[in-house]
């Protein structure tokens, strides 16, 4: 642990992902970095532990090297319901499952190589003008980061609460010992959740259950699922975790010299599987409109960075009690599995708008004539 400077150029309130995106972010540009954090590592988090192929870029564009993790790579996403699935793989790299707590020891280190100041166990009692407080004590801060979660402290200090939508559902988590079955990341669909599985090593899977039901859990949502209730049967899963999976926009993600990144500046839902590479493009963003003295750019930029996930979190969530509509739509894209590999392409980013559009209107047509 490092003592808290007297000063500091960029000062981050939060050491998890986020926090540590955007110290080694600004960093980069020659900042003087200090991240501070009450926590101690290793610090876990209830998620669902899969890094997408633009997640998988965009931690590589922050030179951060997933691979030396030791992840499990994943070709693509699968849909499943009742016996029927529909999978397509990811038309340019591949997805990653990486345990959370490995995910945050590598990007420690890496932040440590590049110079940024640590302190852990640091209790962050307010921000002011000229800094942060810590107890009696003042930090001098040309610029602080909110980088601590979606119960953000730093957020609610700067006024920046305000949001446009604000949604909630709940994700439970469990790991078991056993083989993958799939080189796919699986999300398995019911009538008011999902389970999304994960292969993150070897012999080990991640499997997260979404719901709006805060007392559902895993061991009771199973049944649901008979297919992998079969698969995980006599398996003894890891104690649970639970957490929050929040979709929520700000109004504004900057105020002054205070700005947020990660779930202090809004969230999309788990279900996405965008939240990791998210926040690694916020941070990169972030570094750049520090450089240059602007972060109103940081406001625009962030909103852009959010806008395909929310839309595609929106699309995805219109099927979770509509079981007929989901069902029919499933039976389309077995029926015509092109369809569900473009809108994986436009899940990751590489489709453009008007290949978007053409894509919409192909799936609308064959959706009406099943």
């Amino acid at each position: 642990m490092s003592e808290l400077p007297r000063s500091t150029d960029v000062f981050v309130i939060g050491g998890g992902p986020a926090g540590l995106a955007a110290a080694i972010a600004a960093r980069r540009y020659g900042m003087d970095v200090t991240v501070a954090d009450h926590a101690v590592p290793p610090i876990d988090k209830a998620c669902g532990e899969g890094i997408m192929p633009d997640g998988v870029a965009a931690a590589r564009a922050l030179g951060i090297d997933l691979t030396a993790a030791g992840p499990r790579p994943f070709r693509g996403i699968r849909f499943c319901e009742n016996g029927d699935s529909v999978s397509a793989t990811f038309p340019e790299g591949q997805g990653f499952g990486l345990r959370r707590i490995a995910l945050h020891n590598l990007m420690v280190d890496h932040a440590l190589d590049l110079g940024v100041r640590l302190a852990w166990g640091a209790h962050i009692t307010g921000i002011e003008p000229e800094g942060v407080r810590a107890g009696s004590r003042l930090v001098r801060a040309g610029l602080v980061v909110g980088a601590d979660g979606g119960h953000s402290n730093v957020r609610a200090w700067a006024g920046l609460d305000a949001s446009e939508r604000d949604s909630r559902r709940y994700g439970f988590r469990r790991h078991y010992r056993i083989a993958p079955w799939t080189e796919f990341m699986e999300i398995h669909w019911a009538d008011g959740c999902q389970l999304y599985i994960t292969p993150v090593a070897e012999s080990e899977v991640c499997v997260v259950l979404i719901t709006r039901d805060p007392r559902l859990r895993l061991d009771a949502a199973l049944p649901r699922f008979p297919g992998v209730e079969r698969r995980l049967a006599g398996i003894e899963g890891s104690p649970e975790r639970g957490g929050v999976s929040a979709s929520r926009r700000l109004k504004a993600v900057c105020r002054g010299r205070v700005a947020l990144v990660g779930d202090a500046s809004g969230s999309v839902d788990a279900i996405t599987g965008e939240g990791l590479c998210l926040l690694f493009q916020q941070a990169q963003s972030l570094a750049v409109a520090i450089e240059a003295g602007d972060l109103v750019s940081y406001q625009a930029a962030h909103r852009r960075i959010g806008r395909r996930p929310e839309f595609m979190a929106g699309l995805m969530l219109l099927l979770e009690n509509q079981g007929r509509l989901r069902r029919r739509a499933l039976r389309a894209m077995m029926s015509e599995p092109r369809l569900f590999a473009r809108l994986l392409a436009m899940h990751v980013g590489l489709l453009s708008n008007l290949d978007f559009f053409t894509n919409g209107l192909a799936f609308g047509r064959r959706f009406l004539t099943l």
